[in-house]
């Protein structure tokens, strides 16, 4: 096992499962050392859930660092010399301007064996460039950059959406309260989910896997659904019967016109697009290697409910 010292950056919706994933697998090798950076202000947050988050970190026994990512690269450099891998759990929370770029430039100017940059999402390259989402472009960015190079080894997990985010409000695929499925694009568009939880799970799979994984991208998979299929299980889970529309390519394209700095809306016309959104179950990380996952369904029927 060469990768012995871990830096996880972040410890968020995804960080956590992540950490918890890597620390307990980590114990089954000697002297695998996980340690976690955090802003100091977290690390000594009154807020509830940062504490139970610090403390559980604390359990598994790994390590915390305070540090904060938007401080000159110098700084980053320092830090990331050492340690053998670093695991970006950060999220688009820092917004565009070349955070994830700087974080990728920091961990190759280090000379860091191993990176698992944030792209933890959709297949950028097949969505391409001059996307809905500006933020993509930086990412193809990021792959470019460590593509260029030979020192450092670098693995990119693509997940698809969060699971959740197919049933959050916001998002606007189902209202719960009018009792309204609205397809985006068309009932027959695809999108891949994966939980957290999952996400956390197979990266320390695929992290600790033998032979070692290196320069590629591995993709992995709660469920592979459309949106009628969707409908489906909102159907079935609620006993009820949900009306379906559809919001089209043009009615997306209009949303995000009259409002091109939002985010969901940006979202929403990626996913309603369908490029690069979904993939089948076949060429998975966890279907190749036999290990469960949760489905849309199973996520719902756990999560929410049914559905107040």
């Amino acid at each position: 096992m060469e990768n012995k010292s871990i830096l996880i950056l972040g410890a968020g919706e995804l960080g956590m499962p992540v950490i918890r994933n890597i620390a307990q697998e980590s114990k089954k090798y000697n002297n695998v050392k996980v340690t976690v950076l955090l802003r100091g202000t977290t690390i000594e947050s009154d807020d509830e859930q940062k504490k139970t988050n610090i403390d559980e970190i604390r359990s598994l026994g790994a390590s915390l660092l305070a540090a904060d990512l938007s401080a000159p690269s110098s700084d980053l450099i320092s830090i990331f010399k050492n340690f053998d891998v670093v695991i970006s759990c950060t999220g688009y929370g820092s917004g565009a301007g070349g955070f994830q770029l700087k974080l990728a430039s920091a961990v190759l100017d280090a000379g860091v064996k191993r990176y698992f940059p944030w792209q933890f999402g959709v297949d950028f390259e097949v969505i391409g460039r001059g996307s809905a989402q500006d933020l993509f472009d930086e990412q193809l960015d990021v792959r470019k950059l460590l593509r260029s190079q030979t020192i450092t080894e670098w693995v990119i997990i693509s997940t698809g959406m969060f699971t959740s985010y197919l049933f959050e409000k916001s998002f606007g695929l189902v209202d719960f309260d009018k009792k309204i499925v609205n397809a985006l694009g068309s009932p027959d568009t695809a999108v891949t989910v994966t939980t957290p939880g999952d996400i956390g799970k197979l990266t320390a799979a695929i992290f600790f896997a033998e032979p070692q994984i290196k320069n590629t991208i591995v993709y992995i998979s709660g469920d592979t659904i459309t949106y009628g299929q969707f409908a489906d299980v909102i159907d079935s889970l609620s006993g009820e019967k949900f009306e379906r529309t559809v919001a089209d390519l043009e009615e997306l394209k209009n949303d995000l016109q009259n409002d091109p700095t939002n985010f969901v809306k940006k979202y929403r016309s990626i996913f309603g697009d369908g490029r690069g959104v979904s993939w089948e179950l076949e060429k998975t990380f966890n279907f190749q290697n036999s290990i469960e996952t949760t489905s849309a369904k199973q996520w719902a029927e756990n999560n929410m409910e049914w559905s107040k």
